[in-house]
């Protein structure tokens, strides 16, 4: 009987799979837990209260990674969740970070940001500078509240106002709609930005929708050869797992993924090394790597 190729390397049609080879560790993502305040129903990590499907983490678990990456030359620390500030230990987290190289979080901004700003505040002092990214889904209250519930589109531009007042660095991230007007999309939002006293030039990263985590829509998939025609060396260089892992916790163990957006893809688990896991090839077999071949998505603020 002959062997069946290997899907993660062959699609369904036999052509090899497109891959990125690291090249550097620029940034380091560490995944807080799918723990929760908020729960909407589009998140792509499924999060919500109470929530355990990657856990919370402490510092005891994140410092022997952060240490590392500092060897390895890494750049910029950045934390994801769930909602971050709802892990006791995460303000602790984010000193340690921020005294050895620039921080960047993602956050709701609602609740669990507005109740330990007088915690947040005292970050200030960190060598590093920390800089928040706030998700906003759409310029439209209603719109919004009708996902993360009511009231948390006005919380959201608080806590944004907030941060920025205590002197960070803020971000906006927001939805994608199909054929949208991307410029008066965000045109709306820097016509928010001036009623809240927030500079108009703030940076906007838009999203399109991910999907919950195990879903597995028919995208067009990623072959080597669309990867040599429509990619080059440099932009190659510029896919997030190129220069960049996730952490994450799960079954009490710190494992490093690929990337943000495949933690729900055990084949993606590249061990519990930073310095093994950039020797490691990925193969571009998830459906968000389409998003990021034919898109640009990602996470990452970095140029």
């Amino acid at each position: 009987m002959n062997a069946q190729p290997n899907p993660s390397q062959y699609t369904p049609d036999g052509e090899p799979r497109g891959y990125i080879d690291p090249h550097s560790l620029r940034e380091l993502w560490f995944h807080t837990g799918t723990a929760c305040n908020l729960s909407c129903p589009f998140c792509l990590e499924g999060s919500k209260p109470g929530d355990n499907r990657l856990q919370r983490i402490t510092l005891a678990d994140a410092k022997p990674l952060i240490d590392e990456a500092v060897e390895l030359g890494v750049e910029q620390f950045s934390f994801t969740g769930g909602e971050p500030f709802i892990v006791k230990d995460f303000v602790n987290i984010l000193r340690y970070a921020a005294s050895q190289r620039p921080c960047l979080v993602l956050t709701n901004g609602t609740e669990p940001v507005i109740k330990r700003l007088h915690q947040i505040a005292t970050l200030k002092e960190t060598q590093h500078p920390i800089a928040f990214r706030i998700s906003i889904d759409y310029p439209d209250r209603t719109r919004h509240d009708a996902g993360r519930g009511k009231g948390n589109f006005d919380l959201a531009w608080e806590g944004m106002r907030e941060l920025y007042e205590l002197g960070f660095k803020v971000s906006l991230a927001r939805q994608v709609d199909k054929d949208e007007n991307a410029e008066s999309v965000d045109g709306a939002f820097r016509a928010i930005m001036r009623s809240n006293s927030l500079p108009e030039d703030t940076t906007i990263v838009a999203f399109p929708d991910f999907l919950a985590p195990g879903s597995n829509p028919l995208v067009p998939h990623v072959t080597q050869n669309c990867m040599t025609s429509y990619q080059t060396e440099q932009s190659r260089k510029d896919f997030m797992c190129a220069f960049s892992k996730m952490i994450v916790k799960q079954n009490g163990q710190m494992r490093i993924y690929a990337c943000t957006l495949v933690d729900d893809d055990s084949s993606y688990d590249l061990g519990g090394s930073l310095k093994e896991a950039m020797t490691q090839r990925v193969m571009l077999h998830h459906h968000r790597c389409y998003s990021c071949f034919a898109f640009g998505s990602s996470c990452s603020e970095l140029s």
